[in-house]
């Protein structure tokens, strides 16, 4: 390595370790707000299949039209 390039070498590293920071930030924080909305999207999916009544606590004994006995280990 050139000693002559030495400064300019180290202003571009760190103009490229500022830009990889900012770009992790954005990341982890779109990445948090997909969680947050998946979260809140799993909450509302159980309470629409609870209204509908498709889903059973665990335990929950079936009997299927052929008339077999079915243990649900639906959540619940």
């Amino acid at each position: 390595m050139d000693p002559r390039h030495t400064g300019e070498i180290l202003k571009h590293l760190d103009k490229q370790n500022e830009l990889m920071q900012d770009a992790y930030k954005s990341m982890s924080h779109e990445l948090h707000k997909l969680q947050v909305e998946e979260e809140m999207l799993m909450r509302k999916f159980y309470e629409l299949m609870t209204a509908h009544g498709l889903t059973k606590k665990s335990g929950d004994v079936n009997v299927s039209d052929n008339g077999e006995t079915e243990h649900s280990t639906a959540l619940g």
